[in-house]
């Protein structure tokens, strides 16, 4: 029986409901009322557990399909009701019943037009798993059972909700290919997982192939791989939040980037506009200068060629009149004419007067000294501007008294550092310098801005800037950018110069007395500036920093007292 059963299951790879009561015959009345019925209950052969085939009744009154009830009887060496286990001494012939064969038609017609009325939603769309029992339209399963490896739709799952045998068969969301799930040696359901082999088998296989490995229940195995699939996604999305909030930082710095692109242009534009419009005045005021000269020169010039001509009109009606009488032949005419002859005009010496052209030369020369000087005031009104700015990023720095070389004196309040000939007997710890006299400041920086201003009046050698924290502190090495120092110097009293693989030397046209040192982390940017005079002394670009950032100071050696006057670290104005 149960063989029998099992293999119609697995042949028909269909599985509905079985049944559970006894079909009796029915009158017209009961017939009539059966039509109604909404539910498969009545029309299921308890054998092969689907709608009744040709259903036959058999002594006891219960029904089967004919093919069932046949194959039944045929396997076994008497003849009984699979249902009430009732035994008959006689096979007999089975005849089909007609009554309750027009009974499942109607029923699988009713059910079919149920169905086809069922939302569309339910119909099976690509992509999705079909329920295996319906025929016709299929309809989308709902749950898939790991025992029957069948997939069911809503309507024909409800036998694995409501029937207590059912109910033990293990459901799942619907899959395809539910012969995966078997075991392709043995064809049995694969229920264990072999920790050893890392693979899933089924009850056989633990016994026979791997029966010295280490086994767990899927489920088990399950929810610990969901643990760490769960784990590990939980990692995945922090993971992402990380990253957007990368994106975000890189979109906020783009941002800012543009905002100060966009004031810098404005800024530039504003600045180089004044400067063309300064250099156009005096371009007008040169041409103007000049042509006023011209215009003098030329107004002279006039006035005598006028004075000239008056002159030249005044002597031609003379000559006119003596001309005139000089050929008369009379003697007592021109006698007595020569006497009433008007005399000469007065006329001007005219063998010294000159027009001297008006001298242009150092006209131009004098404008562009103008202009350099009115040029040069605008740069030192912008380099305010732009030392004003960088002010904005000020930080209280003090010296870190654990990184001054033993022959430094720091003050109290750690503002001021200067050199002296007595070497204090200081612990030799990692961060001190050993050989170079010089201290760092206690802040560091590894992102953003800062500015810091050192009194330097006084003093004929001296070091300032930034130094990376992994700097060789023990040794007197090159202070490049290589090594780690972007600095600047003084030495000699008069040689300012930075270090870039060899000394650059800085054209300073006035000798600082307080030093600013601006870094801009982002940028790669330090910049040194002439505080007093707004002027910017040097910049360091495109730097590539990677670590936190120091300030530095070097007070250099006192120099027999030349170089006593301290460094001290003082406060924006």
């Amino acid at each position: 029986m149960t063989s029998l059963f099992c293999s119609l299951k697995k042949n028909l790879n269909k599985f509905i409901r079985p049944f559970s009561t006894a079909q009796q015959p029915l009158t017209n009345t009961d017939m009539s009322a059966a039509s109604c019925l909404q539910s498969e209950d009545q029309f299921l052969c308890s054998i092969c557990l689907d709608v009744f085939t040709d259903p036959v009744s058999i002594p006891c009154g219960h029904n089967f399909c004919k093919n069932c009830i046949t194959q039944h009887w045929d396997v076994g060496d008497q003849y009984w009701c699979p249902m009430c286990k009732e035994v008959f001494t006689t096979r007999g012939e089975l005849h089909v019943n007609t009554l309750i064969s027009k009974m499942v038609s109607q029923f699988r017609h009713e059910a079919e037009q149920k169905r086809s009325s069922s939302s569309e939603q339910q119909v099976v769309k690509p992509g999705e798993v079909p329920c295996d029992i319906c025929t016709g339209t299929k309809l989308k399963a709902l749950k898939s059972c790991l025992v029957c490896l069948v997939s069911f739709c809503e309507t024909h799952l409800e036998p694995h909700l409501t029937a207590s045998g059912l109910k033990r068969h293990q459901l799942m969301d619907p899959v395809k290919n539910l012969e995966d799930r078997m075991c392709r040696k043995h064809d049995k359901p694969l229920e264990l997982f072999c920790k050893t082999d890392h693979t899933c088998v089924c009850m056989l296989c633990s016994v026979l192939d791997h029966k010295t490995h280490e086994f767990v229940p899927l489920k088990e195995e399950y929810e610990g791989k969901k643990a760490e699939l769960d784990k590990t996604e939980a990692e995945i999305q922090q993971m992402i939040q990380k990253r957007r909030m990368k994106i975000q930082e890189i979109k906020r710095s783009v941002r800012i980037s543009k905002e100060g692109a966009d004031r810098e242009t404005a800024e530039g534009v504003q600045v180089f506009t004044a400067l063309k419009e300064s250099v156009e005045r005096g371009l007008n005021q040169l041409i103007q200068e000049i042509e006023d000269k011209h215009k003098t020169t030329e107004k002279q010039a006039e006035n005598f060629i006028k004075e000239l001509e008056q002159e030249i009109s005044e002597l031609r009606k003379r000559s006119s009149e003596v001309e005139q009488l000089s050929r008369s032949e009379d003697h007592l005419h021109l006698l007595q004419s020569f006497q009433s002859l008007e005399a000469a005009p007065p006329t001007k010496n005219w063998t010294h007067v000159r027009v001297h052209p008006s001298s242009y030369e150092g006209t131009v020369v004098r404008a562009v000294a103008q202009l350099e000087e009115m040029l040069s005031y605008g740069i030192t009104k912008l380099f305010q501007a732009e030392l004003n700015r960088v002010q904005q990023s000020e930080v209280d720095v003090t010296l870190d008294p654990d990184t001054a070389n033993p022959e430094l004196i720091l003050s109290d309040d750690g503002k001021q550092a200067h050199h002296s000939d007595v070497k204090t007997n200081l612990p030799d710890n990692p961060q001190r310098f050993s050989k170079s006299v010089s201290v760092l400041g206690k802040q560091s920086f590894s992102s953003g801005r800062f500015y810091y201003e050192v009194q330097v009046k006084g003093k004929t050698g001296w070091t300032l800037g930034v130094v990376r924290e992994s700097i060789n502190r023990k040794e007197n090495i090159p202070l490049s950018p290589d090594d780690g120092y972007w600095t600047i110097c003084l030495r000699n009293g008069k040689e300012y110069k930075t270090f870039a693989g060899k000394d650059v030397f800085l054209n300073l046209k006035w000798r600082p007395e307080k030093v600013a040192v601006f870094v801009d982390y982002e940028e790669g940017l330090v910049s040194f500036y002439d505080v007093d005079a707004a002027n910017v002394m040097h910049c360091f670009t495109d730097c590539s920093f990677t670590e936190k950032l120091y300030p530095y100071f070097g007070p250099c050696p006192n120099d027999g007292g030349k170089n006593s006057a301290p460094l001290i670290i003082t406060r924006v104005k």
